[in-house]
């Protein structure tokens, strides 16, 4: 369905659905080992410059953390956030672009902040976004994914 964001961690795209059997497709970085999921979840908020709280989970693994910092050109989220659901996953940007096509995140999608930024213009809330299971994440950290990816959804280059 037109809208849709495909998440194929496996091979670090993400795919927006045009419809007629196109999509557009930017480069992503994902979770490291232990932290990949799979799943079905809607864009439920979209903020531009967001704030940044790690969450509890991520404070007790790096307890150096900041507990808040303000959006802007330093913030690891980047330019650009789409919450996930009621989860503390997110679509969001980066100002780390070497970190584009790799492993590091703790489970959120990241893209350039000149992709997020075009992405985000073009992906409205309530959006759905399917983010397939791979190889790669363990059946302990794998959520299950409900219902199959539209056919228009196939990974197109």
């Amino acid at each position: 369905m037109p809208g849709t964001v495909v998440v194929d961690t496996e091979n670090t795209f993400l795919y927006l659905v045009l419809g007629r059997g196109q999509a557009m497709r930017y480069g992503i970085g994902v979770g490291r080992e232990g932290f990949g999921w799979s799943g079905i979840q809607l864009v439920a908020k979209k903020t531009e410059w967001p704030d940044w709280r790690p969450p509890a989970e991520m404070l007790a693994r790096q307890p150096y953390l900041p507990r808040f910092m303000a959006g802007g050109p330093g913030n690891p989220l980047g330019a650009r956030a789409m919450y996930l659901g009621e989860t503390a996953y997110r679509i969001h940007g980066t100002n780390k672009p070497e970190t584009i096509g790799k492993r590091v995140s703790s489970g959120c999608i990241r893209l350039t902040n000149e992709d997020i930024t075009d992405l985000y213009s073009r992906v409205k809330t309530g959006a759905k976004v399917i983010v397939l299971p791979t190889a790669r994440n363990s059946p302990a950290s794998d959520r299950p994914l409900q219902g199959t990816p539209p056919r228009s959804a196939s990974p197109l280059a």
